[in-house]
């Protein structure tokens, strides 16, 4: 199912690091790139000087990219996406970049502080105290794409998809479009719940914005669905993908919610987005079963999806039957529906403008 919806929302004030972070002038002139854990990628580090945590050092970015012998049209495309991944996650999905290199679009992937390539301390893993923060590691990823293609589309995932949509309402005019799969717009629960939980959160927060929340998670559930070892397809690393029960932090749940509360007033996002999300959620389960493979085990995914009108003036809404929380990931059916989706929309809003390659 497809839905157009246009709105006209109130424009937010934009907030924007104090300090201008950017790729290293080494990887700008393509000598500090190194090869990447993934077979045909490399990466390069963006070092962050924001946000930073008590005794906290290094902290950082990682841009991926595939290497000119693996796909020796990278640099000569028009077209490139950033990828964000959600929470408790990094970039694994080869087959997402096949998607987009078969597109005639350029692919990187941005594993954003205290995550995967990026991780560091793993107790504070994807940790951050405002979503904001991480508008840091996206401009300087973006000036990076950018400097080398004329139209850059951004694409998150879950909690990605919200900082993604945050960034792109406060960065007008520089996106070509916006992706958001399965984007964290809302909360589970019952009506007003994020807003009885808020003073909790503050009050923890104050005392200690690591402190440990004892909120459910899908757990195994999620690697079983999607985990070679399981029912899934994917071999990725544990380590920086976690199983089990991975802490949630008041302070970071503080910053979902009032970056959530700040979407539902309204965002500006001048890009045409594409948004989508599965039909059905299957949330309190205790143990796997095949209907976790072919629903959405994390998000409540009609109160995401009830929120796509409140992102800017031209949002598509579509619903995969048989979706998983990641749609990339999902059963072959459902993740081909996801993928001729998306490539009817690239197609229609964001095709290629037939200009020459913009360098700075």
């Amino acid at each position: 199912m497809r839905t157009k919806t246009t709105t006209t929302p109130t424009t937010p004030t934009a907030t924007r690091p104090t300090t201008k972070t950017t790729i290293s002038d080494a990887a700008s002139a393509e000598s500090d790139w190194r090869p990447d854990l993934l077979d045909g990628f490399e990466q390069t580090t963006i070092p962050l000087g924001s946000g930073t945590l008590p005794g906290e050092v290094g902290l950082r970015a990682t841009l991926v990219r595939r290497t000119l012998d693996a796909d020796p049209e990278r640099d000569r495309r028009e077209r490139a996406v950033i990828s964000l991944p959600g929470w408790n996650d990094y970039f694994f999905h080869t087959h997402v970049a096949d998607f987009f290199q078969a597109q005639g679009i350029t692919f990187y992937a941005l594993d954003p502080r205290r995550s995967g390539r990026s991780l560091g301390d793993p107790a504070r893993r994807d940790y951050a105290g405002s979503l904001g923060d991480h508008a840091e590691e996206l401009d300087a990823a973006y000036e990076f794409v950018s400097a080398r293609h004329a139209s850059v589309v951004l694409m998150g995932h879950s909690t990605g998809g919200l900082i993604a949509a945050l960034w792109a309402s406060d960065r007008p005019g520089r996106l070509a479009g916006l992706v958001l799969n399965s984007p964290w717009l809302a909360m589970w629960g019952p009506p007003g719940y994020p807003t009885a939980l808020l003073p909790t959160l503050t009050a923890l927060t104050s005392r200690d914005p690591l402190w440990e929340l004892p909120l459910p998670d899908p757990g195994d559930r999620y690697a079983s669905c999607v985990h070679a070892s399981g029912a899934g397809e994917w071999d990725y690393d544990r380590d920086l993908k976690a199983s089990g029960r991975v802490p949630v932090r008041a302070g970071w749940l503080r910053a979902v919610l009032l970056a959530q509360r700040r979407t539902a007033s309204g965002l500006a996002i001048d890009a045409p987005v594409f948004m989508a999300a599965g039909t059905r959620s299957h949330l309190r389960a205790r143990g796997y079963s095949e209907r976790d493979r072919r629903s959405d085990i994390v998000l409540d995914v009609d109160a995401i999806a009830a929120k796509a009108p409140k992102l800017g003036r031209s949002v598509t809404l579509v619903r995969i039957a048989d979706g998983f929380h990641d749609l990339t990931l999902s059963v072959p059916d459902a993740r081909k529906a996801y993928f001729a989706e998306l490539a009817r929309w690239l197609a229609a809003y964001v095709p290629p403008q037939g200009s020459a390659d913009r360098r700075e």
